[in-house]
């Protein structure tokens, strides 16, 4: 299935110089007077090597189907994330596949995990999860939405830039896309 390079997500599976490859970021570039360009890192499936490539927006992206199965996220294990279907069928995947998805993996969440056959490849984040805040400056009471933020660490480990006036233990809804705060949960 071919689809332009503008809607190429993180997650995806491509078809790319003849082997498969995992979208794990996607920047739209807009150099100055020059035409726009999609700077995607891919991941190749079966060596695991890292790397950058760019593409023009009209380019025509080559997208595997790959087979999504529902899974809830249970637990890490160092650097081991394990997954269970509804049929109690357990799937670990190692951090270095999973890549800055692992940011997002709260207990219970429930995700899709990318099998190509039979392998699982990857998974594919809900638009946004909620997160409980563990480290914040106190918040201040007067403070209403403005463009002033404060850095939060939540319970992964990721730190989001939030208004002033979340405080510790608060659950915030966070964008999987942009690693944005997008609101109180």
């Amino acid at each position: 299935m071919s689809i332009p390079a503008t809607q190429m997500r993180p997650g995806m599976v491509i078809n790319y110089k003849g082997d498969l490859h995992m979208v794990f970021s996607v920047e739209h570039r807009t150099p100055g007077n020059l035409r726009a360009f999609i700077q995607a890192k891919l991941r190749h499936i079966r060596t695991g090597a890292m790397f950058t490539e760019r593409f023009r927006s009209p380019d025509p992206i080559d997208r595997v189907i790959v087979d999504e199965i529902k899974m809830e996220f249970l637990y890490n294990d160092g650097d081991d994330y394990y997954f269970m279907d509804e049929a109690y069928e357990q799937t670990m995947l190692k951090r270095d596949m999973l890549g800055d998805t692992v940011d997002y993996l709260t207990p219970n969440l429930m995700i899709e995990v990318s099998f190509h056959d039979g392998k699982a490849v990857g998974i594919e984040l809900p638009t946004a999860v909620v997160m409980t805040v563990m480290e914040t400056e106190p918040g201040i009471r007067s403070a209403t939405a403005s463009s002033v933020t404060k850095p939060a660490k939540t319970e992964t480990g990721l730190v989001v830039q939030v208004p002033p006036f979340i405080n510790e233990g608060e659950k915030i809804r966070v964008d999987t896309a942009e690693g944005a705060y997008m609101s109180r949960a």
